[in-house]
């Protein structure tokens, strides 16, 4: 019925099969002027509204007139005129001058309708065109393009119908319509090649250059090309930060996490309050039920009990803990982008499925030749068209998923950092800063992997059951049977899985030994050195990695049998589906249809099938990391409230009748404190150890709990911590703190603070970068940095928290005068000061004395003095004498804080974020001593700054440490060479050549399915004899197992290769950082070494030997691609050269770019941690003086800044993939069009085994650009590991010349004119010292900072080597010794107490020399027998990480026990500066003056009184002897030691007696 209305309305027919059944088809002409007409004109008036919509919209008007727009706008004038033409002409005919009076009828309806259908189309387009424009957009719009795409297309059937109309003719019939039609299509494409282009107004020209993606047009977006210009820049030169573009607004990290946060809110209220319903329906069990957790985590807290309490204690959330609501909020905030990727996933699912029935028809067409040779042409197009539009679809669907991927981890990575910012206490009791900064890295980028994939889970069902219909249709049942092997691999796989996981559970046992030994190794190097250690500690290393070889090596084993599963997996399955096929009937004959349409959808089905099972376990990892983050982020912030700000009250602060807790179930610490401070006061806060000094700070700063009453502050305040927290920034940004630089202001405080001649030591003055964790400044510094930043801001109340303990007396004497005191800059402000120094009480207005966390009294110095209470017991603890009135009995008094968490001189590890006071104060609380202070990287003062002078004259001397080498370039053959050489060259060519036979055998396969698919016209309507039958099926499988076998030999062979080339390059690294000199690790942080150890040493034994074998495999794979098809259809090998050349070149393009992105992203990634550790680590600071929101801002820089490298880096990668399948499309294309070409000399089987084997390519030749990038990012890692092979080494351990056994007998020791430097560029640090020191001498070496003293000790060890002069011990020159020889006869007590994991006997004497007895006489000695002995495991006690679970005065006195052991002749006394209390420091003493009586003993004294009575003083100015004498003397002669003496109340001898 419709038909014949069409045919009325054309005045032709419609349609006719005949039209379509001969050799050369053409479309009705009707058909041309209906459907094809109205499919473009239909898309654009669909499209239309939106456009109309937008157009009438409010809108910058003012938008420019580009030429393009014009042009867009001429031609579609252009054809609008064409149309009414048309119109025109018809009419003409029918009713004007151009009627033919021969003919009777009227021109048919379409003639008229068609015109005025594309004026009116015409008109809609110019409207669409203008809405673009005033839209003010870059870019240009998609429906337009598309809409010109599809009318060009459309108009190519009446193109050639009307040509080849006039060919055959010889004439042309209508030549007015004949014109016009040519004149528009010319038109038509002449608009579509503009509307490819896109249009930036003038306004958005600078947001183009910034981003260039901002300007694309819609070709230039689904293509990528706007891209080429970043991918040629890195091609030429290296990226660096600079040449990466600016982020879309979209992608920033503001804009992510201000929806993302809105909706996590919101979802957070909605499980709290549903929580809270659920609570009250089960009230009474509930009640109970709470107790026991609260009861259950204290218990564990105390008895610090690891992994089973601790899942016990995450299972039971808080009460108050919301639950499941993480994936609702992702979900809402970024549904948008998650519906669009599944979209495009769906239709790329679907195209798949066609091109294997594409390739059915085409076997159909080679076999049948009545078959019309058109229609072969037609499939081969179709098979291009379909694999086309799949790629975009696919790239598309990828480009979402990776954004979106991008999205959740830096919504995950901004919350958590918000969150860490306002957290409770309580909540942050629950992690330490490691496990926050891993919800960071970690859990952030799980998310992020898991979300790129998230669409699998509905995907690989969906495309298993298409699978399977399709597969039914084909084989019948049988299919079953393939289906069955497929499912009986998941159990296989499933035992491997559980097999593997376990070594690999014990892998990373090992691995984290290794790692904690190393980072112990690297945080004591210096004592190892001194004490001749390496070699015992090198072993431990070694001994640990061969276990871990030795698990790896299992690992690998069972890889391989897991990987010879997966390789016959498809061998088996087709051969299980074929081999029943076959037998179920004798009319079961295998064609060349049924065959390759079905290993085509096999390989369909290999994908999801390989996938789900990774797919669930992914699932599985991101479930615990959802627990924790929902644990984190949905803990409860500080309470805000506890902190009043009145301005009614007349006090600065008041606490009124306040209890305070660390939390909120704990016991109180501070008890019904009232305090009144008036404005301007200075009030001193003392206490005995343990009071709750800190606390009250804490308290007022609102970081405690409070049970009862509150706290009002009038004002701004700043605090000053008691370890100093140092940003790792330039000195000046430290202590301006994000205010406004004040010339004069700041120069005032930089003098008051005593800061002054340190920068003039420092290499960069006050743009000196200051290094992670201030690792370049001295303790007492880094206090006064952090007392300027205080001083600087202004604010109105001050806390100091015991600023003074950490510096030198004579320093804390000019602080509290210039800085602190009456007459100091902060004169005028109100002052709460917490100290220890007995001489600055006198000067404060009011004292407050804290007995166990209560007020005890309040008064004046002398009133308190007078009243014989708590504070005059005080006094006398803390000051034997008043009298003489020592400025700051430095470090003889300890705080609590000190004893936990070592002295301010050490310095926290370098890798792992120190925690701030209040974590501190916590885990004090609980008594667990996790605090993650281990080790110490003591730089000493002086070394450092010359350090820091010295690597960085190049650059103006700002830096000290050495900015990263980050390689560029491609990586040099070389590398490759040194990796294979590592492994074996027996092994590697013998993989090869296992790899090589597995291809081959593949190959060999095909070839007889090829040939078994030729039995269905030989056996064509016979019976299949079953002798032929059996040999088929019985060959093919043998191949199939053959692959199998091969490839389990190659994986084993490459496993063993790999681990050897594990071992080889281990030891060479740890070998050679061993040996390497001292001032490589001052220079070196050492989370860069570790990162070697860890992170390459993981990639060279995990990485590298999997992507090498990939790559290997992928490789070989192509290589068999090609000869097959070549093997087929011999034409193709004529577009194999060209497609290679292109290929090459978009490779060696893409990797230069990618390689370098991938490098910018893993140096732009650290910052955002090390940003939030150090944020984490000074909560307290920050809260005080208010700056979260410039750190919130900060973190969003520091973000954004890494995804400038990794959006580029997704980008780059689909730029590559829809390249290289564009290769792939043609190479199907190809193989299929030179299968119609030469069908005739062809065999069917060949035809439909290349172009399967063409449709794999596509994927297989990604995979290996995917895998040499790969390969090429690890063996990085192999570059950076032998870098540090090759690092120059200390002088050798042990020479020929070896001293006398019992060497040095006499000590004595004779420096001549000696001369060093820290580097051959650097000036020297001692000037030509010249002294003799006679046979058990006791010399006191002082000087102020930075005169040499501790170069001095450096040098008689050879940590430094002699730039001139020499020093002889006992006659003989040390020079000539071996370093072990020198270091292991000599003996220091160093200034940090350093302890290794391990036993209590390991730490005295690592190497067994010598008995238990003598180690129990030392200890004794050392005052330890009685401890050592209560212990239950005795000498065998195991020692914590860092000696943490014995005090710091137990491992001093551990310290003195392996002095004590060695018994050599001289003894180097590096004297601890606040690290003891006064009982062990005179138990030191006392033992030292027994013992070493006849020794020569060196003491670098920090407080003078310790060396009153040396034999002689030694006193150093800036590299030079000045006076050396003994110390009475000096005295009289008011010299240099004269003045320090004064600074330190010591003028008279009778005052040096303690």
């Amino acid at each position: 019925m419709m038909s014949t209305a069409l045919d009325h309305f054309c005045g032709s027919t419609f349609w006719n099969l005949s039209f379509m059944d001969r050799a050369d088809p053409d479309l009705p002409v009707c058909l041309e002027r209906t459907v094809l007409v109205w499919i473009p004109l239909g898309f654009l008036w669909l499209c239309a509204p939106w456009h109309i919509y937008s157009l009438f919209k409010k809108s910058n008007s003012n938008s420019h007139l580009s030429k393009l727009y014009v042009c867009r706008q001429v031609m579609v004038s252009l054809l609008f005129c064409m149309a009414v033409v048309s119109l025109a002409v018809t009419v003409a005919e029918d009713f004007g001058p151009l009627r033919d009076i021969t003919s009777d009828g009227i021109n048919p309806a379409v003639l008229y309708t068609n015109p005025v259908l594309y004026a009116f189309s015409w008109v809609l387009v110019m409207l669409c065109q203008e809405s673009v424009r005033k839209r003010g957009m870059p870019g240009d719009s998609a429906t337009l393009f598309l809409f010109w795409l599809l009318s060009v297309l459309c108009e190519v059937f009446p193109f050639q119908t009307l040509l080849r109309e006039a060919l055959i003719q010889g004439t042309i019939a209508d030549l007015p319509r004949f014109c016009i039609f040519y004149i528009s299509y010319g038109l038509h494409v002449t608009c579509l090649i503009l509307s490819a282009f896109s249009d930036t107004p003038p306004e958005s020209e600078d947001t183009v250059k910034k981003n260039p993606e901002a300007g694309a047009s819609f070709l230039s977006r689904i293509t990528f090309n706007w891209f080429n210009s970043m991918i040629t820049q890195g091609y030429k030169q290296p990226l660096v930060q600079e040449d990466l573009w600016e982020l879309n607004p979209s992608n920033s990290t503001h804009t992510i996490c201000h929806e993302f946060e809105e909706r996590m809110n919101w979802e957070v209220k909605k499980a709290r309050a549903k929580q809270q319903r659920s609570m009250k329906t089960t009230e009474a069990q509930e009640s109970g039920l709470s107790k026991g957790v609260s009861c259950d985590a204290l218990v564990m807290e105390e008895k610090g009990e690891k992994k089973g309490n601790k899942s016990k204690k995450e299972d039971k959330a808080l009460p108050d803990q919301a639950q499941s609501w993480l994936i609702r909020s992702l979900y809402m905030t970024f549904r948008g982008i998650l519906l669009k990727s599944g979209f495009f996933k769906v239709l790329q699912d679907l195209l798949s499925f066609i091109s294997p029935q594409l390739l059915k028809v085409m076997v159909s067409f080679t076999q049948d030749t009545s078959i019309y040779a058109w229609k072969g042409y037609l499939y081969a197009v179709l098979l291009l068209v379909v694999a086309f539009l799949q790629s975009m679809f696919l790239q598309q669907y990828f480009q979402y998923c990776f954004v979106l991927g991008m999205k959740v981890r830096t919504a995950i990575m901004a919350a958590v950092y918000k969150k860490a910012l306002v957290m409770s206490n309580d909540a942050r009791k629950e992690s330490t800063v490691g496990e926050t900064v891993n919800l960071m890295s970690a859990d952030a980028q799980r998310f992020n992997d898991i979300s790129n994939f998230i669409h699998l889970l509905w995907s690989c069902p969906l495309q298993i059951i298409l699978a399977i219909i399709f597969l039914w249709l084909e084989l019948g049942p049988s299919v079953l049977a393939g289906l069955g092997v497929m499912v009986l691999m998941v159990p296989i796989n499933g035992v491997l899985a559980t097999k593997s996981k376990g070594f690999q559970i014990k892998n990373m046992e090992y691995k984290d030994k290794r790692l904690k030994t190393m980072n112990e190794i690297l945080n004591g190097i210096k004592i190892l050195k001194l004490y001749a250690w390496e070699p015992s500690f090198e072993a431990q290393v070694q001994g640990i990695r061969n276990k871990e070889l030795k698990v790896m090596r299992n690992f690998a084993y069972l890889g391989s049998v897991s990987t010879f599963v997966f390789s016959c997996a498809p061998a088996l399955v087709s051969l299980a589906t074929f081999a029943v096929f076959v037998s179920a009937s004798a009319t079961n004959i295998l064609d060349a249809e049924k065959a390759f349409t079905s290993i085509a959808l096999f390989n369909i089905l290999r994908f999801p099938l390989a996938m789900l099972p990774m797919l669930i376990s992914s699932m599985v990892q991101s479930a615990v990391s959802l627990k924790r983050l929902e644990r984190f982020l949905g803990g409860n912030d500080l309470d805000s409230t506890v902190i009043r700000h009145d301005t009614s009250f007349n006090t600065a602060i008041s606490v009124c009748d306040g209890t305070f807790t660390w939390e909120r179930n704990a016991e109180p610490i501070l008890k019904n404190v009232s305090l009144d401070i008036k404005p301007g006061c200075l009030v001193a806060v003392v206490g005995a150890v343990g009071s709750g000094k800190s606390s009250l700070i804490s308290a007022i700063l609102g970081e405690m709990h409070s049970t009862k009453g509150y706290i009002n502050i009038k004002g701004s305040v700043a605090y000053v911590p008691q370890q100093a927290w140092i940003q790792n920034a330039t000195l000046r940004e430290n202590i301006l703190f994000g205010s406004e630089l004040q010339e004069e202001r700041y120069q005032a405080v930089l003098e008051a603070c005593a800061l002054l001649p340190d920068l003039e030591l420092l290499p960069g003055g006050e743009q000196t970068e200051i290094g992670e964790k201030g690792i370049n400044l001295s303790g007492g510094q880094k206090q006064r940095v952090s007392l300027a930043r205080a001083t600087y801001s202004s604010a109105d109340i001050f806390l100091l928290d015991d600023p003074l303990s950490a510096v030198d007396a004579h320093v804390g004497k000019q602080l509290f005068e210039k800085v602190v005191g009456p007459k100091g800059l902060l004169k005028n402000k109100t002052r709460i000061l917490v100290t220890h120094g007995v001489s600055f009480l006198p000067y404060v207005d009011e004292i407050i004395v804290l007995v166990d966390g209560k007020v005890s009294e309040m008064g004046s110095y002398d009133s308190l003095k007078a009243s014989e209470g708590a504070f005059s017991e005080f006094l006398h603890t803390y000051a034997k004498d008043n009298r003489t009135k020592v400025p700051d009995n430095q470090g003889l008094i300890l705080d609590e804080e000190d004893e936990e968490t070592l002295p301010d001189t050490q310095e926290p590890q370098s890798d792992s974020p120190p925690e701030d006071v209040v974590s501190v104060t916590l885990k004090r609380e609980t008594s667990l001593r996790r605090s993650k202070r281990n080790g110490s990287v003591k730089l000493w003062t002086h070394t450092s700054q010359k350090e820091a002078k010295s690597s960085t004259e190049m650059k103006k001397g700002q830096r000290l440490i050495e900015k990263e080498t980050m390689e560029t370039g491609k990586v040099k053959f070389s590398v490759y060479l040194q990796y294979i050489r590592a492994m074996g060259w027996c092994y590697s060519s013998f993989t090869i050549l296992a790899m090589f036979l597995q291809t081959v055998a593949f190959i060999g396969q095909s070839l007889w399915l090829s040939d078994w698919t030729s039995d269905s016209l030989e056996y064509f309507n016979k019976t299949y004899p079953a002798s032929v039958r059996d040999m088929r099926v019985g060959v093919f499988g043998a191949l199939g197992v053959a692959q199998g076998i091969l490839i389990f030999a190659g994986t084993l062979l490459m496993a063993s290769g790999a681990i050897s080339a594990s071992r080889t390059l281990h030891a060479c690294l740890l070998t050679n950082v061993l040996r390497a000199p001292m001032l490589f690790f001052d220079t070196t942080p050492s989370g860069r070494i570790v990162n070697r150890f860890a992170k390459d040493i993981f990639t060279v034994d995990e990485s590298i030997p999997l992507s090498f074998r990939s790559w290997l495999i992928c490789f070989l794979g192509v290589i068999a691609t090609l000869f097959v098809i070549c093997l087929a259809t011999p034409l193709f090998a004529s577009v194999i050269i060209p497609l290679s050349i292109f290929y090459y070149f978009i490779l060696r393009f893409y990797v230069a770019t990618s390689r370098q992105l991938r490098r910018l992203d893993s140096v732009s990634r650290s910052p955002i941690y090390s940003h939030f550790g150090e944020t984490v680590s000074g909560l307290s600071v920050i809260r005080a003086y208010g700056h979260q929101e410039r750190f919130l801002r900060h973190n969003e820089t520091t973000i954004d800044n890494n995804l400038k490298s990794v959006y580029p880096w997704i980008v780059s990668n689909r730029w590559l993939a829809i390249r290289l399948e564009f290769v792939g499309n043609l190479v199907v294309f190809f193989s299929a069009l030179f299968a119609v070409i030469s069908r005739n000399s062809l065999d069917s089987g060949l035809v439909g085994l290349s172009i399967s084997y063409a449709l794999n390519v596509t994927q297989t030749l990604n995979w290996l650009v995917r895998m040499t990038s790969e390969l090429e990012t690890n063996i990085v890692a192999v570059e950076r590991v032998s870098e540090y092979t090759e690092i120059e080494n200390e002088a050798s351990w042990v020479t020929e010349r070896r001293p006398p056994q019992d060497w040095p007998d006499l000590g004595k020791v004779r420096f001549e004119s000696y001369k060093v430097r820290y580097r051959p560029e650097l000036d020297l640090v001692l000037h030509g010292v010249t002294c003799d020191i006679d046979s058990t001498e006791k010399i006191g070496i002082v000087g102020r900072t930075g005169a040499g003293k501790s170069s001095l000790t450096n040098c008689l060890f050879r940590i430094i080597e002699a730039a001139g002069g020499r020093i002889l011990i006992d006659g003989i020159d040390i020079a000539t010794l071996g370093l072990h020889d020198l270091r292991s006869h000599l003996t220091i007590i160093p200034q940090d107490p350093v302890l290794f994991s391990g036993t209590l006997r390991m730490n005295v004497d690592p190497f067994e020399k010598y008995a238990d007895e003598e180690i129990w006489r030392v200890l004794e000695l050392s005052h330890l027998r009685e401890f050592v002995g209560e212990l239950p495991d005795g000498l065998y006690h195991k020692v914590t990480e860092g000696g943490e679970n014995l005090s710091v005065g137990q491992r001093q006195l551990l310290c003195l026990a392996r002095a004590l052991l060695r018994k050599s002749r001289i003894l180097i006394l590096d004297e601890a500066t606040a690290a003891v209390d006064l009982e062990t420091d005179n138990m030191i003493q006392t033992t030292i003056r027994q013992e070493f009586s006849h020794c020569t003993v060196l003491t670098i004294a920090h407080r003078l009184h310790t060396i009153m009575d040396s034999s002689r003083v030694m006193v150093l100015e800036a590299g030079k002897i000045v006076e050396f004498d003994s110390p009475r003397e000096l005295l009289h002669r008011h010299g240099h030691f004269y003045a320090m003496a004064k600074d330190a109340g010591l003028t008279t001898m009778e005052n040096t007696v303690l």
